[in-house]
C-alpha cells in the first residue's frame, strides 16, 4: 500500500459519533468531507458542530482550523474519491456496515485507510466483503463526546496490515488522542465490555428495587468514578491493599469474588423496567435540556483533562495545538 500523508478525511455517518469525529478533525486543521443518506443530515451536523466548536475553542485551536473546512457530499463514491482517511459511523448493524465498507473499499484510492467506529463488531467480520484491499480496514472505536475524550481503541482483523495499524495510531496521536492498540479482537473491545458489565448490574439493582437511577449514579460520581478518572480499577485496588499493595488486596478481598454479589446476565428489559429507568433519569435531569447537559458535561471534561494531566503527566495527549 502506498504511504501518503493524511490530508483529506471523509466521515461517513453524521450522528453523534460521526459529528464528534468531524469536530475533532476540523479542530486540528484538516479538511473533512462528510456524507450521510439522511435528508436532514447536513443541517443537524452543522448545529452539532457549532455546539462542539464552543468547547474546542476553550482548548485552543490553530488559526487554520475552521468550520468552513467541512464539505457535505451526498454521494458516497464522490465523498471518498480523494480521501486519505475514512472514518465510518453508520448505525450498528453488521450487514449495513459490511455493505458501506465494501463500497468504500471499492471506490476509495488504494492508499486510503478505512476505520470503523463500531462499538462491538470485530474487524475480521467487517472486512469480510472488502475484496480489493481488506488489509487497510480496521476498527477505531472512540467515546462520546469524541471531540473531547481522547481514548480510541484500535483493533485489526485477520487481514489488517500491521503497518496500517501503526499509521492509524500515529494519525490519532496527531489529533490529540490516546490510542489503545489491542492485541486481539473481541466483541465489544475492552472499554465497552467493562462499561456493559457495570450497566447490566445497574439494571438489576433498579429492577430489584435496591436503588434508584439517581442513587446508582451518585454511587459512581461520588465514589468509584472519582478514583477511576485518575487510576482505573487495577491501580485503585493496588492502593486498597495498603503498603502490601495488590498482593495484600487479593489475599484479603479475593475470596469475596466467589460471593454472589453480581449478576453477569442482564435482566429482561420489560416495559416496567424501561419506564422506571426513563422516569428516574428524567427526574435526575430536573428539566434541564439535553443541550444544556452536554454543555455542562463538556466544560467538566475540559477541566478534568487539565486536572488529570497535572496529577498524571502520562495522560497528556500528544498533538495538542
Amino acid at each position: 500500500m502506498e504511504q501518503l500523508q493524511i490530508k483529506n478525511i471523509t466521515v461517513i455517518g453524521t450522528g453523534v459519533i460521526g459529528t464528534g469525529w468531524i469536530a475533532r478533525f476540523l479542530a486540528h486543521g484538516y479538511h473533512v468531507v462528510a456524507t450521510d443518506v439522511a435528508t436532514d443530515a447536513e443541517k443537524r451536523m452543522n448545529i452539532a458542530l457549532e455546539r462542539a466548536w464552543n468547547s474546542l475553542e476553550q482548548q485552543g485551536i490553530p488559526e487554520q482550523a475552521s468550520l468552513d473546512n467541512v464539505e457535505f457530499i451526498k454521494d458516497l463514491e464522490d465523498a471518498v474519491a480523494h480521501a486519505d482517511f475514512v472514518q465510518e459511523n453508520v448505525p450498528e448493524r453488521l450487514e449495513l456496515k459490511r455493505s458501506v465498507l465494501q463500497q468504500v473499499d471499492h471506490y476509495a484510492p488504494e492508499h486510503t485507510l478505512i476505520a470503523s467506529s463500531t462499538s462491538g463488531f470485530k474487524p475480521t467480520n467487517l472486512q469480510e466483503n472488502c475484496l480489493k484491499y481488506p488489509e487497510r480496514v480496521f476498527v477505531a472505536h472512540p467515546f462520546n463526546p469524541v471531540y473531547l475524550l481522547p481514548l480510541v481503541e484500535i483493533v485489526g482483523g485477520k487481514k489488517t496490515s500491521n503497518k496500517v495499524l501503526q499509521r492509524a495510531r500515529t494519525f490519532y496521536e496527531a489529533v490529540s488522542m490516546k490510542p489503545l492498540l489491542l492485541t486481539n479482537e473481541i466483541e465489544g473491545h475492552v472499554a465497552d465490555r467493562l462499561m456493559e458489565a457495570l450497566w447490566r448490574e445497574a439494571l438489576h439493582l433498579v429492577n430489584d428495587g435496591v436503588a434508584s437511577t439517581e442513587e446508582i449514579d451518585a454511587s459512581i460520581v461520588y465514589g468509584a468514578g472519582m478514583r477511576w478518572a485518575l487510576m482505573g480499577p487495577f491501580l485503585t485496588f493496588h492502593l486498597a491493599g495498603g503498603e502490601g499493595g495488590m498482593r495484600h488486596m487479593l489475599e484479603q478481598f479475593g475470596p469475596a469474588l466467589k460471593l454472589p454479589w453480581t449478576k453477569l446476565e442482564a435482566p429482561e428489559l420489560t416495559e416496567s423496567l424501561k419506564e422506571r429507568i426513563i422516569a428516574g433519569t428524567e427526574e435526575q435531569a430536573e428539566g434541564v435540556s439535553i443541550s444544556e447537559l452536554e454543555s455542562r458535561r463538556d466544560q467538566f471534561l475540559i477541566e478534568l483533562q487539565q486536572l488529570l494531566e497535572k496529577y498524571w503527566p502520562a495522560a497528556k495527549v500528544t498533538g495538542r495545538l
